[in-house]
């Protein structure tokens, strides 16, 4: 296989988010928003399975593999086959992310990414030592 896993997972995602943008379904614009407030801002905090597993209900992950499996794999079935970048949605793209970034420059978003970076590291690490902390409580 191919590169490294989470870019190997960036770049499927990423096939489906130009596929989407290829076939008229949302603008650049829209598909970083449905990313970033979307699977984004889950995954930031906990990976796909655990989020399954809550979204399981009580049941957990049982219950979702039981219940909820089934309608995932049917999305699947509908994902783009994309495998080119054609021109015309290259230009598409650099368009739409000319347009979205609205003049700023590169080192305006490499200061807004890095900062939002470290106050979500702050924030996980602040969120996993409370979850220790009432993990041993709750064990003594």
């Amino acid at each position: 296989m191919v590169g490294h896993v989470a870019n190997r997972l960036q770049a499927a995602l990423y096939r489906e988010v130009v596929y989407l943008i290829e076939q008229g379904v949302l603008d650049v614009a829209d598909s970083d928003a449905a990313v970033s407030w979307g699977p984004g801002l889950r995954w930031g905090l906990m990976g796909p399975n655990l989020l399954f597993h809550l979204g399981g209900g009580e049941g957990g992950i049982q219950h979702f593999m039981e219940h909820l499996s089934g309608p995932v794999a049917t999305w699947w079935k509908d994902l783009g086959t994309i495998t080119e970048f054609s021109p015309e949605v290259k230009q598409t793209i650099v368009n739409g992310v000319l347009k979205e970034s609205n003049g700023r420059s590169i080192a305006e978003f490499e200061r807004e990414r890095d900062g939002m970076l470290l106050e979500l590291l702050a924030s996980r690490s602040k969120g996993e030592k409370a979850a220790r902390a009432r993990t041993n409580t709750a064990a003594d």
